[in-house]
């Protein structure tokens, strides 16, 4: 049987939204790049929460990934609209935003009571605030989040459902393809893989990386 650790998954996840930029960015009529680039959010909202869950230092987690939100900021923008946009924020935001709703849900100050609104509030913030997949993906971080318990084949059937809903109900039939993550995370042995600071950063800059050179080659070709 197949068994991934973390590192791989990240490589899965890093691949298929870099395909999916492309596709965005350079290929929009071209339906395959974003079929395939449906992989990944599930896939790094699985990963966030488990970040979350083994972190020693839930705020410098936080702040790392909000860090890497302003830094990806620029890139984002030009690389999607060609100039600084405020109508949509990149996915760092939304992590960020589901970090600390799980971070409130679980403080000793909050009564379990107020679990829902906080996650309302969540949900709230990502689509006032124009980040990536909104409160969808808040929803998404936040399924995997309560089903972390869960033995894997019903933890995923769960998520399966949560996920195939809140599509329906929300995005276009394109958004469906997300749940042929769901397979590739049931491989998960849950190991991290490989701990080297080095190559874990290299995950979070990847991000504004690939996006300043989409950007570069947009400009670029806008110029000719």
């Amino acid at each position: 049987m197949i068994s991934l650790n973390g590192f791989i998954l990240k490589l899965i996840a890093l691949t298929t939204m870099i395909i999916d930029h492309y596709g965005a960015i350079f290929q929009p009529s071209e339906m395959t790049f974003r079929m395939i680039g449906r992989l990944a959010f599930p896939i790094y909202c699985f990963l966030l929460v488990e970040g979350f869950i083994h972190t020693s230092n839930i705020k410098k987690y936080a702040f790392r990934l909000l860090a890497f939100a302003l830094i990806s900021e620029i890139p984002f923008d030009y690389a999607f609209y060609r100039g600084l946009y405020w109508g949509h924020q990149n996915i760092f935001f939304t992590l960020f935003i589901g970090v600390l709703a799980m971070y409130f849900i679980e403080s000793k100050d909050v009564k379990e009571s107020a679990a829902p609104l906080i996650a309302i509030g969540a949900a709230a913030a990502a689509t006032f605030l124009a980040t990536d997949y909104r409160f969808i993906g808040i929803i998404y971080i936040l399924v995997f989040y309560y089903s972390r318990n869960l033995p894997a084949v019903r933890r995923m059937s769960l998520v399966a459902g949560i996920i195939f809903l809140t599509n329906l109900v929300s995005t276009g039939w394109i958004q469906q393809y997300s749940l042929l993550s769901l397979p590739v995370l049931l491989t998960y042995n849950n190991k991290p893989g490989p701990k080297i600071k080095p190559l874990q950063y290299a995950f979070y800059w990847a991000y504004p990386l690939h996006l300043a050179l989409f950007a570069l080659v947009v400009l670029g070709y806008l110029s000719l």
